[in-house]
This record gives C-alpha cells, sequence and structure tokens, in this order.
C-alpha cells in the first residue's frame, strides 16, 4: 500500500535563484531558509514520488492537466538563466490510476489538449530547493484548472486514493504565491484585501483548517490577487480525512507579493477532517431538492441534455407540457452550473424553432455540447448539474446606457454584422457599464466601433 509522507506549501518567486536575483534574493532570506529546509527533509524522508501542483503550466476551465510523457524537463531559459535546467523520470502507472479515480469521480484529468512543452517556473522553484538535496525520485507535475475549489479538493482526494493504491512513499508539493497586491510598487499595486487575504489563508494553513480554506470568499481572492489558491486546495484534498500537524516555516513579501512556506504531516484517519463525504452529502442533498423543484422548462432542459448525451439522438418534445411551451416563440437561453461553475451557456436572441419548447430542446443540447469554452458534457458528469432557463421579451432599442438596469434588464450590442448579448442579473455584473463593456466584447466590437444598444427582460426559470 502507498503512502503520503508529508505535504507542502511553497512559493515560486524565480528571484529567488542567485542566477536570477543577482542579490535581490538576500530580501527573502527567511524564505529561502524555509526552502532549504523543505530540502532537507525531502532528503530525509527519501520519496519515491513528488507529486508537484502549479498554477502556472497548462491550465483549462473544466479538465486538470496532468504532464505527459516518461520524461519531464525544463529550465530558466525564460528568466535570462538557461543553465540551470532539470529532467526528472515521471511515473506514468501512478498518472494513469489518479486519472480513472478521478473519472469515477466525476473529474477529467490527463494529459491532452496542450502542446507545451517544460516544466513551468511554479514547478522549477521547489525542485530547485528539493534537488539540492535528493534527486531520487520520479515527478508528477499537474496543473490547477477552473474547477470550483470544492471540485479541485475531491480531484486531491483522488490523489490521495491512488497514492493508497500504488504502493509508493509520495511527498505533496502544492506550489502558489499568496497576494500579489500587498503593496504600492508591487507588481499589481496594492488593494487592502492584500494583506487580508494573506493573514487568512496563512492562520488557515496555521490550523489546517480545510474546510475554511476551500470556504474563502471568492470577491476575496479576485480582489488581493492570489496565485496559489487553487493548487493548495487539490493538496489539502490529498489530506482528506487524515489528522494534520501543520507548521508555517515561514511568511514574507518584500517585493508585494506573499511567499509562504508550510508544512503540512498527515497522521491517523480522523473522520472529523473527512470534508469530502461532508460535502459530498450536501451536495446531494441539494441536488435532489432541485430537482424536485424543477418546473416544466428546467425539466425539459435537463431532460433534453440527458437523453442526448445518453442515447445520442434529439429529445422529442413531449405531450405533457404547458400549452405555451407548445404555442409561443420566443428565443430562449439555457444555463448549465456545475458545483456553482458555469458549465455551459447556449441561447437564441429570436426563436428559430416552432415553440419555446423545441427552443429549450436544441439549445439545451447546444449548452451542454457545443459551447466553445468548454469540453462535452458526459454522461458521468449529469448526476451533477444544475440548469436554468432565460425566455426573452421582445428587445427593445434604447439610446444610452443610462437606460440600462442590470438586475431588470439583459443588453444586446450591434455593429454592422456583429453582435453580442449578456443576461440580467448575473454574479459579478454590478453596473451597466460592465455589462455593455462584456456584450461588447463576446460580439468582437472594439471600443472604437460605432453600436447600438437593444435591452430585453427574461422570465427566469430555475
Amino acid at each position: 500500500m502507498g503512502e503520503i509522507l508529508k505535504a507542502f506549501f511553497v512559493p515560486h518567486p524565480p528571484l529567488i535563484i542567485p542566477d536570477i536575483g543577482n542579490g535581490e534574493e538576500s530580501r527573502i532570506s527567511s524564505t529561502i531558509e524555509a526552502y532549504h529546509e523543505v530540502g532537507r527533509q525531502v532528503r530525509d524522508l527519501s520519496p519515491d514520488v513528488i507529486i508537484l501542483t502549479t498554477p502556472h503550466g497548462p491550465a483549462y476551465s473544466d479538465y486538470i492537466h496532468i504532464s505527459p510523457g516518461s520524461r519531464l524537463s525544463g529550465s530558466f531559459k525564460n528568466f535570462g538563466a538557461p543553465r540551470v535546467k532539470f529532467e526528472f523520470n515521471s511515473e506514468t502507472g501512478l498518472i494513469d490510476k489518479i486519472v480513472e479515480i478521478a473519472r469515477s469521480y466525476g473529474i477529467e484529468a490527463g494529459g491532452e489538449g496542450s502542446s507545451r512543452e517544460g516544466l513551468d517556473h511554479g514547478a522549477l522553484v521547489p525542485l530547485y530547493f528539493v534537488s539540492q538535496y535528493y534527486t531520487d525520485f520520479t515527478l508528477i507535475r499537474i496543473s490547477i484548472a477552473g474547477l470550483s475549489l470544492e471540485q479541485l479538493y475531491i480531484f486531491g482526494y483522488c490523489i490521495q486514493k491512488a497514492v493508497l493504491a500504488y504502493d509508493k512513499k509520495v511527498i505533496l508539493i502544492g506550489s502558489g504565491d499568496l497576494s500579489h497586491r500587498l503593496t504600492s510598487d508591487g507588481p499589481y499595486g496594492f488593494a487592502p484585501e492584500g494583506p487580508v487575504f494573506d493573514k487568512y489563508l496563512v492562520e488557515t494553513v496555521k490550523e489546517a483548517d480545510f474546510k475554511k480554506l476551500i470556504g474563502i470568499d471568492n470577491e476575496l481572492c479576485y480582489k488581493a490577487g492570489e496565485c496559489g489558491l487553487r493548487s493548495f486546495a487539490i493538496i489539502a484534498g490529498a489530506l482528506n480525512g487524515l489528522c494534520v500537524k501543520s507548521n508555517v516555516l515561514s511568511y514574507e513579501g518584500p517585493f508585494g507579493v506573499g511567499y509562504m512556506v508550510a508544512e503540512l504531516t498527515p497522521g491517523s484517519r480522523d473522520l472529523s477532517r473527512d470534508l469530502y463525504s461532508f460535502m459530498e452529502n450536501k451536495h446531494k442533498t441539494e441536488i435532489e431538492v432541485i430537482r424536485k423543484a424543477e418546473d416544466p422548462y428546467v425539466a425539459l432542459a435537463r431532460q433534453s441534455l440527458e437523453y442526448y448525451v445518453k442515447k445520442g439522438k434529439i429529445l422529442e418534445v413531449p405531450d405533457y407540457l404547458p400549452a405555451e411551451m407548445i404555442n409561443q416563440k420566443k428565443g430562449v437561453f439555457v444555463s448549465i452550473k456545475k458545483y456553482g461553475q458555469l458549465r455551459g451557456c447556449i441561447g437564441t436572441i429570436s426563436p428559430v424553432t416552432n415553440s419555446i419548447a423545441e427552443e429549450i430542446i436544441q439549445n439545451a443540447v447546444s449548452a451542454g455540447t457545443r459551447d466553445p469554452r468548454f469540453n462535452p458534457v458526459k454522461e458521468f458528469e449529469l448526476k451533477d448539474l444544475v440548469y436554468s432557463v432565460d425566455v426573452l421579451e421582445e428587445p427593445e432599442p434604447i439610446n444610452s446606457i443610462d437606460e440600462l438596469d442590470v438586475k431588470r434588464y439583459g443588453v444586446i450590442v450591434t455593429s454592422g454584422y456583429k453582435r453580442g448579448l449578456l443576461l440580467p442579473d448575473l454574479e459579478s455584473i454590478e453596473t451597466p457599464a460592465q455589462q455593455v463593456e462584456i456584450a461588447l466584447s463576446k460580439a468582437g466590437i472594439s471600443k472604437g466601433e460605432k453600436y447600438s444598444l437593444e435591452r430585453f427582460e427574461v422570465v427566469r426559470h430555475r
């Protein structure tokens, strides 16, 4: 049986490497000393495999990339130090096991999709220090994805299960900086949320409170300009259900970026720390409540996609629907979410079929299988999907954004053949200016182009 020996959270500033920092690395001496301590601990533990998560590898919205191939290599040539380079054997058997288990939990992962070569600096910086003390290991590099923190945590739990089934000793390294907005002279300036985020995360790691870690406010994360949270969430998930002793070895932020080095030592099983089971039970209960509350519009959207994914055919319009769904023709948007994250959204401004029902059927299938931002929905995901249906009222032209209300009206922008739409009452859209800016971007209309505005109301079913 395999074993997770230890986990580390580490930062990845390239200037910490002497060939790059040229003396500037002396300003983060606490981080350097903590990194050497990590290296010494890795040497003493002598793992067979190091699994490293990084926010700077190939990243996708709904697919976790694991570097393929039998050899992984990279250098700091992009930072002016091409002679500082590394090469490691990969642990392909364990990768296959992780991918297999993740799929059984409804998460897609693997080595498809990117031709990008070489280890990124998020991986190379920690490997630089580890390799000074120990090199007799194989490497697995895992990139983050745009999935929710809950799903990334569940993926980490899949890593734990794969390791236990693989019969190798493993160390986990979560690479990631904290806020990039700690000081006005930092790379992204100052935001008051920056220090708040860093204090929150450091205290959370000290307490090994993973529920608090993945429950952090999204708006705080965004405004703080954080880097490593998704990477850390995966590692936390790999320690699910275990007693964890945590120690923050260092924290500093002299360049306006937060750097934390922490060690997490797993112990015996602790049912009170089985966050996966808690989340899964909560999720199933929420889905059951949502399914029972579906009106005919939402139920039809769900049934349409489920039928298409399972049978490969378009659902015929059922004969038990309300009369207005059969007799009226309107534009319809179908939105799909998974664990609170958008999974697909496709719609029609004006009707292109003979009824609202047909419009829902066609657009539900398109939202699940043809939204270019996402991979097509797979059958194993269907149980986790939540649907909403917006039926559009007739658009009306307006003269300025002053006539918009983001809660009440959606907006349509048009310039020649280019047209973009944004629905009303969307998360994080607070002003008409934001609403119009996003609609223009979706339409491919530049700020200098002339465009016309229309507004519309919707009847939202969810």
